[in-house]
């Protein structure tokens, strides 16, 4: 295995091309299709798609009806077959085709030196500007049979599949530009029976408004059949009798735009972009109604014929042509980002708002450090009252400090609470927990300075304990602050700690996205200025437990590895099931150089960090062993709390089901694939 091989982490490269068409010179255009399936073979390019009658033009009236044009697109086929004999990518090329007594638009399937088989137009247009009927055969009620090209016969009909044996999970169909349009296109058929990579030719010329009408129903169709989908539209050259045409190409994967080129172009474009066909057959394997929906469509889906070839795919390193988000919680885009927080926000503060109504209006009991994950917790606390008309002072908030607790949270924990009008106080719970450490024999008790997991889980406890006694005692329930991040680690005292809590608001969160929740909230104003300071302050505290008393702050981080790469590491565990190679495959490509690549807005300067090879196997090992053998008897005990991300949650009753005496042994065998740098 060559570790940095797209094709040997289960993804498959794909092109979308438009180019400059010169009508009725079927020629000329196979020399332009040739041009740049050189250019895609040069780039491990395996799959190039290629406009609807690329071959001849789209915009050839009547003039697809003259023998001339159509023996010379035969000629120019063989010319196509015989020049992809030494490349790489199957081209898929647009082709008017004489079959019976009609002429049927095709898509041609060729690829090293042969015609691998024909896919017709399934529904040709025949409203407003569109007048295909004249001349083209509709190909809907083609299925299980063969046409005649360069004096061969080949498969025909729109119920083909072409299946990549050497590359598991690439399995193309193609659909002809309106097939698209139609309440039922070829294409869910297709995706149902297999298919991964739909691609579409298309003619489309454009109008206002056009080119957003063909995003939608590429987004929808490759979030539908869970797939990704190619669409190359026709661009200059065309006639413009009667319209223009603007070229657009785009490849969509499971709803996400992977690449797009600039419309109206001058010259060959084409949008490139790396399929994760692991993710869609994930995708599929996790949704059991895709398959129900086969089930229902068999009598169609189960008719289909597979043509199979090999690409021979190269093992080279080939770059990775995607977008990796750094933090899949978190997106980079702003106005994406925004949605994201106000919708992850709203969805915490509608949880406890009927959670507290359903159970009899109890007060909220919460522990405040100062952290980010109790500042989070109260925050949202403190809208749910709001929302449900009731004095912030039924929120009891209580800082507990311990052996480390530090002046600068403690004071930014009674700031926080004083300027949302909760009802504040403090519970030192050092000498308890002096007594405690005394009576089980603690070297600490006699003033060793022994700083164990006991003497920080004996704090941890007394904590968690007093607040829920504290509950107990004044008519309310404890909210938990712990994250989905410390969840997955396993980073939390079990039973009587900070795992335990009548219900978690928080447990749905990432840690990488708990700074910019709490970010959003104080640049939208949803609270007032002292406020917004104050969350502010909090914001450039860094994460600590503050258990250990000492000169140096107790870092999280320097001792469990960076959350940053753990979430990273989660999202691809929890929402895609990927092997840690795969993993470490991506992280490398998101993380090892800081200057490239977006990072989410607000992210401070100063915390934008690169990690290499070897640090991302390192922590990716260490939670392997976390989350497989671990944390898992945590998580089955967990509180209730509302699902936040599409990434998932770790709920024992919702997204996560596992036993809690596992082992990480499969997961770790497969990190030996990555190199130690």
């Amino acid at each position: 295995m060559n570790f940095w091989s797209i094709y040997e982490h289960g993804f498959a490269r794909v092109a979308a091309c438009t180019g400059h068409t010169v009508i009725a010179d079927p020629r000329a255009n196979a020399e332009a299709v040739l041009r740049q399936a050189r250019r895609c073979a040069e780039d491990g390019v395996a799959v190039a798609v290629f406009p609807e009658l690329g071959l001849t033009g789209y915009s050839i009236e009547d003039l697809l009806l003259q023998d001339v044009v159509l023996d010379q697109v035969e000629e120019a086929l063989a010319t196509v077959a015989a020049g992809s004999a030494g490349l790489l990518p199957v081209l898929v090329v647009g082709a008017p085709l004489r079959h019976r007594n009609r002429i049927y638009n095709c898509a041609v399937f060729v690829h090293r030196g042969r015609i691998l088989g024909v896919a017709p137009k399934s529904y040709p247009p025949n409203y407003r500007e569109f007048y295909e009927r004249r001349q083209i055969a509709s190909g809907d009620d083609e299925r299980g049979g063969t046409i005649r090209v360069g004096g061969e016969s080949v498969p025909f009909g729109v119920d083909l599949l072409f299946d990549a044996e050497d590359v598991p999970g690439l399995v193309l169909h193609a659909e002809v530009c309106e097939d698209m349009w139609v309440p039922v296109p070829p294409s869910a058929e297709a995706a149902l029976a297999g298919a991964t990579v739909l691609v579409n030719l298309s003619g489309s010329p454009i109008t206002v408004g056009r080119a957003e009408d063909r995003k939608l129903l590429c987004r929808s169709a490759s979030q539908r059949c869970l797939a990704a989908y190619v669409y190359a539209a026709a661009g200059l050259g065309e006639s413009s009798t009667d319209l223009s045409w603007d070229g657009q190409t785009m490849i969509y994967e499971n709803g996400a735009l992977l690449a797009e080129t600039d419309r109206f172009p001058l010259d060959d474009q084409y949008a490139v972009a790396d399929v994760d066909l692991d993710l869609l057959r994930q995708e599929r394997a996790r949704m059991g109604s895709f398959d129900d929906n086969r089930r229902t469509h068999a009598a169609r889906t189960g008719d289909f014929r597979t043509v199979s070839f090999r690409l021979d795919a190269p093992t080279a390193d080939l770059g990775l042509r995607r977008r990796v988000e750094r933090f899949p919680f978190v997106p980079a885009d702003p106005e994406r980002l925004a949605l994201d927080c106000y919708e992850a926000y709203n969805i915490q503060v509608a949880a406890l708002q009927q959670r507290l109504s359903a159970i009899g209006g109890p007060k909220v009991v919460i522990g405040v450090s100062g952290g980010l994950d109790s500042t989070h917790a109260l925050i949202v606390a403190a809208r749910a009252m709001d929302r449900m008309g009731r004095p912030r002072t039924d929120i009891l908030a209580f800082t507990l400090p311990g052996f480390a607790t530090g002046e600068h949270t403690k004071g930014n924990a009674h700031r926080l609470m004083n300027s949302l009008g909760v009802t504040a106080a403090e519970l030192d719970i050092t000498p308890t927990a002096r007594l405690m450490l005394k009576e089980m024999g603690h070297p600490f008790a006699a003033d060793e300075p022994v700083y164990d997991v006991t003497f920080e889980n004996v704090q941890a406890g007394l904590r968690t304990d007093y607040l829920f006694r504290l509950a107990n005692q004044r008519g309310g329930i404890v909210l938990g602050t712990g994250d989905l991040s410390e969840l997955a680690l396993g980073w939390c005292t079990y039973g009587v700690g900070d795992q335990m809590s009548h219900y978690n608001v928080n447990s749905g969160v990432p840690k990488t996205l708990i700074q910019h929740l709490i970010r959003w909230v104080a640049s939208s104003g949803q609270f007032d200025p002292e406020t917004g300071e104050t969350l502010t302050a909090i914001l450039d505290t860094e994460i600590s437990p503050e258990l250990v008393p000492g000169e140096e702050l107790q870092s999280t981080e320097s001792k469990i590895g960076p959350y940053a790469l753990h979430d990273f590491t989660l999202y691809q565990v929890l929402r895609h099931g990927f092997r840690p190679s795969k993993i470490a495959f991506l992280a490398w490509h998101a993380w090892h150089d800081r200057e490239a690549g977006a990072w989410p807005p607000g992210f401070p300067e100063s915390d934008r960090k690169e990690y290499d090879l070897a640090a991302i196997r390192h922590w990716l090992d260490y939670f392997c062993r976390r989350f497989f053998a671990f944390a898992q008897f945590k998580r089955s005990a967990m509180p209730n709390g509302p699902k936040v991300s599409a990434g998932g949650s770790l709920s024992p009753r919702g997204d996560w089901r596992a036993p809690s005496d596992g082992s990480a042994k499969a997961w770790l065998h497969d990190l030996e694939r990555v190199p130690e740098a």
